[in-house]
């Protein structure tokens, strides 16, 4: 089999890499990006902990071909931070305790992100019902909730003592 070249942005840098037809998005951020917060979980899209962002639209990457990616821009938790500062949502699962094993985590942050890109201003309701793609098996959802909730009022302004 041929493999196929890719042109794309990936966290904003334009990337090239050759994929097998069969090759996954997940694969290839892994094992030729070396972009490893990208976590496989279940292989299925079942479980959210591989999802990332794929010209604006929530995806899990499992489920896309690597070849999908020619000339469409490509988000993964390696650029949600901003240099060295993390990105509120972030720093808020840490304050928040909102993490234990870390396989879900980069998973729930993109997703999370991508919610409040959309809705800055989420009820608990929204953010669950937005979540609920994404599983952990170490934590409740309860902080992870709080800490999403507590992100939006931070970056709206509006926090709360």
């Amino acid at each position: 089999m041929t493999n196929i070249q890719v042109s794309t942005k990936i966290n904003g840098d334009n990337c090239e890499f050759l994929c097998r037809p069969e090759e996954t998005l997940l694969e290839v951020l892994r094992d030729r990006m070396g972009l490893t917060g990208t976590k496989e979980g279940c292989a299925s899209g079942d479980c959210g902990a591989c999802s990332v962002m794929l010209d604006d639209r929530l995806v899990c990457s499992c489920l896309v071909l690597g070849a999908e990616a020619q000339g469409r821009q490509v988000d993964t938790i390696e650029g949600m931070a901003d240099g060295g500062e993390l990105h509120p949502l972030q720093r808020n699962f840490i304050e928040h305790a909102a993490l234990q094993c870390g396989i879900c985590t980069p998973g729930f942050l993109i997703a999370a992100k991508a919610l409040l890109d959309k809705n800055p201003d989420p009820t608990e309701t929204e953010v669950r019902y937005w979540l609920a793609g994404n599983l952990c098996r170490c934590t409740g959802y309860d902080k992870i909730v709080r800490a999403v909730l507590h992100t939006a009022e931070e970056m709206r302004g509006t926090e709360l003592g």
